[in-house]
């Protein structure tokens, strides 16, 4: 007598899934020339965007309405901006703040706020 095989299926169950083999994975990490250049993004962007043309070392002055005066020199003699003088003088404000995140010292990071309000009355938008 032939022997039957008895099997145990359940309704809900289909064809069994498996996990990818280890060799079809692609690995995420970038390679280690690339890591390198995209690291320091913000940075090329504060000297090769088309957003201003900025003095350097205009984040680490002293004082905001010297930061803000610098800024709007610099917005106003820019022909790489796109947009009006104000607006591209405040984003880059705002974008070096936002940048530095947590690591911009607590009176730095005071100091480029005060800023804001010092661009805004030297462009006359109080």
């Amino acid at each position: 007598m032939a022997q039957v095989r008895k099997t145990t299926h359940s309704r809900n169950s289909g064809p069994r899934k498996t996990a990818p083999k280890a060799s079809t994975r692609r690995s995420t990490a970038a390679p280690k020339s690339t890591k390198r250049a995209t690291r320091r993004w913000s940075q090329r962007v504060t000297e090769e965007s088309d957003a201003l043309d900025l003095k350097q070392g205009v984040f680490k002055l002293t004082s905001a309405k010297r930061i803000a005066a610098s800024l709007k020199r610099s917005a106003e003699h820019s022909s790489r901006r796109k947009t009006g003088a104000y607006r591209s003088a405040l984003s880059m404000l705002t974008f070096y703040i936002n940048r530095a995140g947590k690591t911009l010292p607590k009176t730095q990071r005071t100091r480029l706020e005060r800023a804001k309000v010092e661009l805004k009355r030297a462009f006359g938008r109080e």
